[in-house]
């Protein structure tokens, strides 16, 4: 298989960066055409031509694509034709009753003219004559010309056969209904009964399998792992020893610091890691406008996880449903606080060997001090912005599919220390776009640059800043009993009190 030209691999992926840039699609379309790769072009085309129908050269390079022949030229004009003597009118059939056989009259041609050819004239027997005197003799019969056939016209482009073509490469843009909307293919879609207190069926919190995902995979952020490694990971890979020394496989997790740094990531990579179920939970999948549904839908995830086990059973945001009691007014959110301290370690709390618990949240100082005791959320975790390292996983990670050319990433990473990692994402997508409006200004593709890259971290501030500010007043004045002793020694590391 011949090597890809560098110059269709470049737009290929600068078309992936800027999707909508219709000049820059055809001008791929055409150069993929000239390869004789018609089907990724027919593909690009389809693109241009279903967000921007009226565009010409799109319209000319997909007749090229799928063999449509050019509009033919319109025919000249026709010379007047030569004058021609009057002809007689055909001569009739002859009648089947004649007795006699009468001479067959020979086959003539008409004198063409000059926009139509010579018709030959189909032999036919002559009419006898009447009997008068000095009669003629019977002169031969012509049938009419025959009117000339029109000059073929340019076949339109047939838009029906092109979506056909097409239809397992670009989606129709429209689709037709069968005109009602409680129809189903099963018959008329039947409304699910509401329960007696206004809920639904509830239970259907879909739990996702084992990724491929590992603590491998995440950049740096060493000491985060080896914190995981001695909480969940080595009891769980060593039942042995977990049974003589007692470790139970229940616990909890409380994974803090400033928003943008991986908290949920790492819950991921923890679930498989232990070749784990993961269940995400939100507020949004708790809270309930009906009194006593919030609960009952916290014991309804543990029994989901219970039944899934091992699982790992997350908790994003954790501040907002295990806010602190004393500081809610509303008796719902209250009782749905109680309900979830049950559920993590109640009566039933040895059923939940086999779940781990994992939480997040951006205010480890709103969340309710009893889901902070040994047996619930024991232990408590920072992440921090990531580090070099994992600053130029994260980086390497955003360029791989851009047009990029002399990138130092160990030299990016060291102008970036502070950003978290959306604040890194936002950097390389920043670059792009300087580098596709420079394009769109010049009409010739570039790469992104190293510049490009510098010139985006000048612009790109730390999200993590005022999340700091916060946090120093409470490790310095409302850090009790060490909770956040961690917290502290980065600040004073960092010189940042």
């Amino acid at each position: 298989m011949p090597e890809e030209s560098p110059l269709i691999r470049s737009l290929s992926n600068a078309v992936e960066a800027a999707p909508d840039d219709v000049p820059l699609r055809l001008h791929l379309a055409g150069l993929l055409l000239d390869e004789g790769r018609q089907t990724e072009a027919i593909g690009h085309l389809a693109r241009v031509l279903q967000a921007a129908p009226d565009v010409a050269e799109a319209r000319e390079l997909m007749a090229r694509a799928v063999g449509t022949p050019a509009p033919a030229a319109p025919p000249a004009a026709p010379a007047p034709p030569a004058p021609v003597a009057a002809e007689p009118p055909p001569a009739e059939p002859a009648v089947a009753a004649e007795p006699a056989q009468e001479p067959v009259v020979p086959t003539v041609k008409a004198r063409p003219t000059a926009t139509e050819p010579a018709v030959p004239v189909i032999p036919v027997a002559a009419r006898p004559a009447p009997e008068p005197v000095d009669a003629a003799p019977p002169e031969p019969s012509v049938p009419a010309p025959s009117a000339p056939e029109p000059a073929p016209s340019a076949r339109p482009f047939d838009w029906r056969s092109a979506e056909q073509e097409m239809a397992d490469v670009v989606e129709p843009r429209f689709v037709e209904s069968s005109g009602r909307d409680d129809e189903d293919e099963g018959g008329p879609r039947l409304e699910e009964p509401l329960r007696a207190d206004g809920g639904g069926s509830g239970g259907d919190w879909e739990v996702e399998r084992s990724a491929d995902l590992r603590l491998d995979d995440v950049g740096g952020m060493q000491e985060v792992k080896d914190r995981l490694e001695s909480a969940f990971l080595a009891p769980l890979r060593n039942p042995e020893l977990r049974k003589l020394y007692g470790k139970s496989l229940r616990g909890g997790l409380l994974l803090y610091g400033p928003p943008g740094c991986g908290k949920t990531f790492i819950a991921r990579a923890v679930a498989g890691e232990l070749g784990a179920n993961f269940l995400s939970v939100s507020i949004s999948d708790i809270l309930d406008m009906y009194i006593g549904n919030s609960e009952r839908n916290i014991r309804e995830i543990f029994e989901t996880a219970r039944r899934s086990s091992p699982c790992v059973l997350f908790f994003d945001e954790l501040d907002a449903l295990g806010a602190k009691r004393s500081m809610t007014r509303n008796s719902g959110m209250r009782n749905t606080v109680n309900q979830l301290l049950t559920e993590l370690d109640g009566v039933t709390g040895s059923a939940n060997d086999g779940v781990f618990v994992l939480g997040a949240t951006n205010h480890p100082w709103d969340v309710d001090t009893a889901l902070r005791r040994p047996g619930r959320f024991d232990r408590m975790l920072l992440v921090l912005p990531p580090d070099q390292p994992a600053r130029e996983a994260i980086l390497s990670y955003h360029l791989r599919n851009r047009p990029i050319t002399g990138v130092d990433l160990g030299k990016l990473a060291r102008r970036t220390e502070g950003l978290s990692g959306a604040d890194l994402a936002h950097l390389c997508e920043a670059a792009a776009e300087r580098a596709l409006m420079d394009s769109a200004r010049s009409g010739e593709v570039r790469m992104i640059s190293m510049k490009d890259l510098l010139t985006a971290a000048k612009e790109v501030r730390p999200s993590t800043d005022p999340w700091f500010a916060t946090a120093r007043h409470v490790a310095m004045f409302s850090n009790e009993g060490g909770t956040y002793d961690e917290l502290l020694h980065f600040l004073k590391r960092a010189r940042k009190l």
